[in-house]
């Protein structure tokens, strides 16, 4: 038996196998709008077998996306455009799920290929898109040449608050059946819990209890809006990599937290709160943050999900088999490969792998295994 391909649950949701594919921006959307872009581009996903296919980050406000490209869930007429997706996800035996997100002080930025920095008057003359104005926790730009966004008053805290919850609903009413809550990356929660960027002095910031009561909120504010048979997961950063940052000691704690608001998976990631530039602690290779999800799934006493550098079939059954996660997710070598979900049963001897394939392509494919194996190719 293969633990990669055998069922998990989280409240009444059960994924017919622990492969997510991770949120990837694809700066496609218009006004917030999913497109027939993003039905083939995720589509193709539950095709190739993943138990779970998230939608990129999603804003919950439009002054909240990344880029002008960005999906959104602020407006109940999106909801129509993202419906067709989540239905043929879950028709194709994957789960469809969605993160939502703020981009705070990381917000108004032009798409990768334009440059990955603020957008300006070059962007309106050139492709029409202006510039929009930024928040955060603290009048503290993102890197050296942001804009420093503006403190976020009280009320415009409560009101991001209020927006997550609305775009629960939204996501609820689309046919989303798990919600992420993207909390990670240098956007506007992970904002919130990083002493780097949060420097405020009232009940949002200061201590670690302050610094965490915006996750915490959200998390509340999602979950009342969110039927109690979902399940809500948290992509968290579990270390900032920085000197004066988060530490994994942190992160735990706030898992705690975010467990006991109502939270069930942690999705566990690192970084990017301190520029565009890599951390110097911070070393990239395959499954480096592993431990991350080993460590929040012991001590937190949650489900968590391991992300990063995943590539190889064995290593990530073995992380699975050896409890150091629940789930894995992979983002870009499932773009390279959508497939890669069957081929992985394949090198892991999965019995009847064709079964895993969509009835369509598993007749055609059980013909080529026979017509090869009598040619005596393979």
């Amino acid at each position: 038996m293969s633990t990669m391909f055998s069922q998990f649950a989280l409240r009444n949701v059960t994924f017919k196998n622990r492969i997510a594919v991770s949120p990837m921006s694809q700066y496609r959307a218009v006004d917030g709008h999913a497109n027939h872009w993003h039905l083939v581009h995720l589509g193709r996903f539950a095709i190739g077998g993943a138990g779970l296919v998230y939608l990129e980050a999603t804003a919950v406000e439009k002054d909240g996306r990344r880029t002008h490209g960005d999906l959104g869930l602020w407006d109940d007429a999106q909801v129509a455009t993202l419906s067709p997706i989540a239905a043929f996800i879950e028709a194709e035996g994957s789960v469809p799920g969605i993160q939502l997100g703020h981009a705070g002080r990381k917000a108004s930025e032009r798409r990768p290929w334009h440059g990955e920095t603020p957008v300006d008057t070059d962007d309106e003359v050139n492709r029409g898109e202006a510039p929009w104005p930024i928040e955060g926790p603290s009048a503290v730009p993102y890197a050296d040449g942001w804009p420093t966004p503006a403190e976020m008053s009280q009320d415009a805290i409560y009101r991001v608050i209020a927006s997550f919850g609305e775009a629960a609903r939204r996501a609820c009413d689309a046919g989303f059946k798990v919600i992420e809550v993207y909390a990670a990356h240098g956007f506007l929660v992970h904002q919130f819990l990083s002493p780097i960027s949060n420097q405020r002095t009232d009940i949002w910031g200061g201590s670690f209890a302050n610094r965490n009561r915006f996750a915490v909120e959200v998390a509340k504010s999602v979950r009342a809006n969110w039927p109690n048979d979902l399940p809500l997961a948290f992509r968290l950063s579990g270390t900032d990599w920085l000197d004066g940052g988060i530490e994994l000691e942190d992160t735990i704690e706030t898992a705690r937290l975010l467990r006991d608001a109502g939270v069930d998976m942690i999705d566990c990631s690192s970084g990017g709160i301190g520029g565009k530039n890599r951390p110097r602690r911070m070393k990239v290779e395959e499954g480096f943050q592993v431990p991350f999800a080993e460590a929040i799934k012991n001590s937190a006493d949650i489900s968590t999900m391991a992300v990063g550098f995943l590539w190889d079939a064995e290593k990530c059954e073995r992380i699975l088999a050896t409890k150091q996660a629940d789930m894995i997710a992979l983002g870009r070598e499932v773009l390279h490969d959508p497939n890669w979900p069957l081929k992985a049963a394949h090198a892991l001897g999965v019995d009847d792998q064709h079964a895993l394939w969509p009835v369509e392509a598993g007749w055609w494919l059980q013909k080529r295994a026979r017509l090869l194996s009598k040619l005596k190719i393979r």
